[in-house]
């Protein structure tokens, strides 16, 4: 079961991804709740849709949150890996 969901916006997913899942900041929400799993992920050109995506994402519901994710990784496996050997 994923009880916690974690969205949020980055320049470099694959730094990002490193310092969650090493917990570099120990006191933040990602290390608190071991979120450390990429699970759903796009890119975009600009910013500012980056950022208005996060914010549609973190105001939708849970439900939709989750139809999210099993939209494109219906296992919920663990799409860094994949990342980092592209």
């Amino acid at each position: 079961m994923h009880t916690v969901l974690y969205t949020g916006v980055t320049s470099d997913i694959i730094d990002g991804g490193w310092k969650h899942k090493n917990k570099v900041f120990p006191n933040s929400f990602t290390a608190k709740y071991n979120c450390n799993k990429l699970v759903y992920y796009y890119f975009y050109s600009h910013i500012e849709e980056a950022i208005a995506a996060e914010k549609a994402i973190q105001g939708g519901n849970r439900k939709n949150q989750i139809r999210l994710v099993n939209s494109i990784n219906p296992e919920w496996t663990d799409l860094y890996d994949k990342l980092i050997n592209e």
